[in-house]
């Protein structure tokens, strides 16, 4: 298991794919609001990166980042349902949080569903919301900065 950033359309439709069979189609998110400008292809090089995660070579999960008020904000994390056992969330997140880093965020946020706020919990996010409905699911806001190690002897 592996994740990359994408670098073409087709990479880009795979993600999207994935996204419509996770958000749309299983979880009943309208098909007008899981797609923004945010996934056009051109707005890939300067304004938000998507990745794709692969188990045994195939594409089964997908995540993407773009900065929101001084935040590296994650967004549209999700895994085909027959791959959630793998530890591939995590494989997302710490891509997403990886290439955060590389553009100099030490600040992270994301919308996190109410049913995977455990998930976030141990990846060291906390809550910082109330509960509010996103596409009709329940979401809390969950942030998590960075920790400065200090390299002083």
């Amino acid at each position: 298991m592996y994740s990359s950033k994408i670098q073409t359309q087709a990479e880009l439709t795979i993600a999207l794919h994935i996204r419509q069979l996770v958000f749309v189609e299983e979880q009943g998110t309208p098909l007008q609001d899981e797609f923004d400008e945010f996934d056009d292809y051109e707005a890939l090089k300067d304004r938000v990166q998507h990745i794709l995660v692969y188990y045994n070579e195939k594409p089964v999960g997908t995540g993407r980042l773009r900065a929101v008020d001084g935040f590296a904000k994650l967004e549209r994390i999700c895994l085909l349902p027959a791959y959630r056992k793998f530890g591939l969330g995590n494989v997302i997140v710490h891509a997403l949080e990886d290439i955060a880093k590389g553009l100099g965020y030490t600040q992270f946020k994301l919308h996190g569903q109410q049913q995977a706020e455990g998930f976030y919990h141990k990846l060291g996010y906390q809550t910082v919301s109330d509960l509010f409905m996103e596409d009709g699911i329940p979401h809390v806001i969950m942030v998590k900065a960075l920790a400065f190690e200090d390299d002083s002897p």
